[in-house]
């Protein structure tokens, strides 16, 4: 059943627009022997203060982001009480833990960036259908990066490196499908902080209940939720059945036959 109040749908970029950066952490995991979801439970529990979380609001620019990056996640101290806490939580078996790790923050983000740099077909094209429709603001809530370096620009290298245009992760292309992009390292504010989420309403003039939100991370969903936003869960893998839901919500095809950007 669709909801006519709505006047705003809201897309997280990445693991939602584009490939989820997790695919990588985990195959980063198993090719070193690191139990499954260890280093996603280390960068977390870091709360606001850990180098992904100061580098999402622009705080740490590139190649300091990878020293601290690194140093954060070959934590054992920390990051063993953390897994073994997840695993109590899950109810699962916690496995014998390392007392040391040496994990390269640089090789495991560039993974990241370059498998997070496809864009996800069933969310490109609701997009390109909302567009058309021309009922909906179509807005960007993302944790993004964009202070990348300090003295100068970075070289090529790095640049292919990461997979990266220029020295942003974010193309002009993507930016050009959404009606405003609310970068979280422009604007000094992350999800699931409630600050960010009605930043972007404010700047576009609507209510958090007139917005329907996807993202692939539950929690930032429930603070999503509590705003009064309605809220669309996105796992890996699970993208045409959320577009589904979405067309429901608003009340458009979202998932007819032919392609509508080829059109535009």
């Amino acid at each position: 059943m669709s909801s006519p109040s709505l006047k705003a749908v809201i897309f997280d970029i990445g693991g939602v627009v584009v490939r989820s950066p997790f695919i990588a952490i985990a195959e980063y995991e198993r090719a070193h022997g690191i139990p499954e979801n260890y280093l996603n439970c280390s960068i977390v529990a870091r709360g606001r203060h850990g180098a992904w979380q100061k580098f999402e609001r622009g705080e740490l620019s590139l190649l300091p982001f990878y020293e601290a990056f690194s140093k954060d996640l070959s934590d054992t101290v920390n990051g063993n009480v953390w897994y073994a806490d997840y695993c109590r939580k899950k109810n699962i078996v916690c496995p014998k833990l390392a007392d040391r790790l040496e994990v390269n923050g640089r090789d495991l983000f560039g993974a990241m960036m370059r498998t997070a740099g496809e864009y996800d077909s069933h969310i490109l094209e609701a997009i390109h259908r909302i567009r058309a429709a021309g009922k909906h603001k179509i807005i960007a809530l993302t944790n993004n990066f964009s202070k990348t370096a300090t003295d100068g620009p970075l070289p090529k290298e790095e640049l292919e490196f990461l997979g990266w245009e220029k020295e942003a992760a974010t193309t002009e292309h993507m930016r050009s499908l959404f009606d405003d992009f609310c970068d979280s390292s422009v604007l000094g504010m992350r999800k699931p902080e409630p600050e960010f989420y009605l930043l972007a309403c404010e700047r576009n003039n609507i209510k958090p209940s007139e917005a329907i939100f996807l993202d692939d991370i539950r929690m930032n969903l429930k603070t999503a939720k509590e705003l009064g936003m309605e809220t669309i869960h996105v796992p890996i893998g699970g993208s045409l059945q959320a577009v589904r839901t979405l067309q429901t919500r608003i009340g458009i095809d979202l998932t007819g036959q032919g392609s509508i950007e080829s059109k535009l």
